[in-house]
This record gives C-alpha cells, sequence and structure tokens, in this order.
C-alpha cells in the first residue's frame, strides 16, 4: 500500500508539472493562432485541416502531439472544444485523459470498488479518463443552451436595426456590442471576419460550425437567401424570432410533463449502486461470495451492462427533441 500512494504521488506531480508546461505553451501560441485563424478567414478557408496542424507544429509540439493532431479523433475533438467555448489543445486533452486513465487503472487495482481487480481497473480508468470529455461536454450544453435563449433576441435587435436602416454589418457590429457572452462574442466574431475581407457567407458558415444549433442555421439560411432572391429581411428575422419563443414555450411543455419519467430514470438508476454500496459496508461477506464464483461474475457483469444499457433505454426516451 506505501508504494501504491508513492506511485500515486510520482504520478501526479508529473501531471502537475505537465499542466504548468502546457499552459505556458498556450499563452505563447495563441497569438499565432489568433493571427492564422484571421488570415484563414480573409482566404475563405473554413477550417482547413491543413492549416491547423502546420499551425500548431509551428508551436513547437513534440512528435507525439504533432502525430496525435493528425488523427480525425483529435479533429472532431477540437472542434467540440470551440464549441465549447474553451481554448484547450485537443491533443493534450488526449494527452492527459490517457494519463488520467493510466490512473485509474492502477488505483483500481489497489482499491477494487467493484469487487472485481479487472473490473474496478477499468471502471476507475473510464471514469477518471473520460472526466475532461465530460467537463468539455457540459460546458458546451451549458453554453449551447443560453446561446439558444439569447437568440431571439438578437433577431429581434438585428429587425430592429433593418428597420432604422442600417445595413447588416452595421447591425451585427451594434449587436455585439450589446449583448453579454456568449452571444455578443460570436456575433463579433461574423463581424470582425466579414470587416476584414471574409465573404459574408463564409463567416456565417463558420458560426454555425461554432454554434450548431437548428435555429442558428435556420437564421444563416434566411440572410443568404434574402441576400440572392431579396426581400423583406427584418420581417424574416422577426417571424423566426416569433417562432423560436413558441418552440420554448412548448419545450416547457414538455419538460414539464415527462419530469415523472425523468425522477424515476434517476431512482431506478441511482437505487441498484447505493444497494450494492450498502452491502458492501454493512455485510461484505454478501457479494465478496458471488465475486469469487465463477457464475457470479458473470451475473454481475451481466447486471452492469444491464444497468447501464437502461440508463441510456430511459434517456432516450424521455429526450423529446422539439
Amino acid at each position: 500500500m506505501p508504494y501504491l500512494w508513492l506511485l500515486l504521488f510520482v504520478v501526479m506531480f508529473a501531471l502537475v508539472l505537465l499542466a504548468v508546461s502546457l499552459g505556458l505553451r498556450l499563452l505563447e501560441a495563441e497569438r499565432k493562432k489568433r493571427v492564422a485563424g484571421m488570415l484563414q478567414t480573409v482566404a475563405g478557408r473554413i477550417y482547413a485541416e491543413e492549416a491547423r496542424i502546420l499551425v500548431r507544429e509551428a508551436t513547437g509540439l513534440s512528435k507525439l502531439e504533432s502525430a496525435l493532431a493528425r488523427w480525425p479523433v483529435t479533429a472532431n475533438l477540437d472542434k467540440f472544444i470551440r464549441q465549447a467555448g474553451l481554448d484547450w489543445n485537443p491533443v493534450q486533452v488526449v494527452i492527459v485523459s490517457a494519463l488520467l486513465a493510466a490512473v485509474g487503472a492502477l488505483a483500481g487495482t489497489q482499491l477494487r470498488i467493484l469487487m472485481l481487480p479487472w473490473l474496478s481497473s477499468l471502471g476507475l480508468a473510464l471514469v477518471l479518463g473520460g472526466l475532461p470529455l465530460f467537463v468539455i461536454s457540459r460546458r458546451r450544453a451549458r453554453r449551447l443552451a443560453l446561446f439558444e435563449r439569447q437568440f431571439p433576441e438578437a433577431l429581434d435587435f438585428i429587425a430592429r436595426s433593418l428597420r432604422a436602416g442600417h445595413s447588416l454589418s452595421a447591425s451585427l457590429d451594434m449587436l455585439s456590442a450589446e449583448l453579454p457572452p456568449p452571444l455578443g462574442p460570436e456575433f463579433r466574431l461574423v463581424y470582425e471576419e466579414n470587416n476584414l475581407g471574409a465573404p459574408l457567407e463564409v463567416a456565417l458558415r463558420r458560426l454555425v460550425d461554432r454554434v450548431p444549433l437548428m435555429d442558428v442555421r435556420f437564421f444563416v439560411s434566411a440572410v443568404l437567401l434574402q441576400r440572392q432572391t431579396g426581400g423583406n429581411l427584418a420581417e424574416i428575422l422577426r417571424n423566426l424570432a416569433r417562432v423560436i419563443r413558441e418552440r420554448f414555450q412548448l419545450k416547457g411543455h414538455v419538460r414539464a410533463m415527462s419530469a415523472h419519467g425523468r425522477v424515476t430514470a434517476a431512482i431506478l438508476t441511482v437505487l441498484p449502486i447505493v444497494t450494492m454500496l450498502g452491502l458492501m459496508l454493512l455485510a461484505p461477506d454478501y457479494l465478496r461470495g458471488m465475486a469469487r464464483d465463477e457464475h457470479g461474475r458473470y451475473l454481475i457483469a451481466a447486471a452492469i451492462i444491464g444497468q447501464v444499457t437502461g440508463y441510456f433505454l430511459m434517456r432516450r426516451i424521455i429526450n423529446i427533441k422539439i
């Protein structure tokens, strides 16, 4: 046991040193990344993978990080991080996740939270390794939800500005100065990209990539279609804002009606886990005998698989999209 704590201390100390070095490297590379992104926008190149890799190699990435940067998974993670509004490097996120998974696997061999050593190692490795992705996912969900709530007000603002005689570019400039994050900074990027010389179509499509919401797609389609065919853009945006607000009301009614299902799903998910932990504390031999038996191990594995499957099925049932 003392050797395990010594090993955990060494691993955690190495993680702290790695985090400090990566933070210094990110601060050094931030300015170059922003300049390269603006130049790509002016050239009309939307998230060119080759350009991103060249920029990161020029900032002093190691050979391992350069190899990981070429993985399709890393490219998708990079887009996922941008949608969360974070400045994290996807390659470094992958490395930190791998280190945390290794720490979890080592700790699982000694702690045996799930009775079996290999099962405990696998469980802790998945939990610790997926912790950065969980943080990014939660940050992304909160940011998109806040953007969606602010969006109808932004559409009304643009519609009023257009009716007052301002151009669309000037309306985006005023909108970005008036509204708080995350909507204000996103439209500030659209305005600056268009002001630097990028076509409006390119800037709006980059907005759709950064904010993958159906309402934003409708807005971009309406603007681009109006520029090609003509029409009253202010009236279109006002009607779109009204439809979005009505959809929010309908979503609130559906969420209230499905509250019973969400509570039931939470209880059915937590109850077996609490029961297992209680038995491990009050009667450890009750489950230990099942873990030693060959058929009992299969029953434990089947129970865990059934629990996970039931959780995702219940989530799909109560997750009504509107």
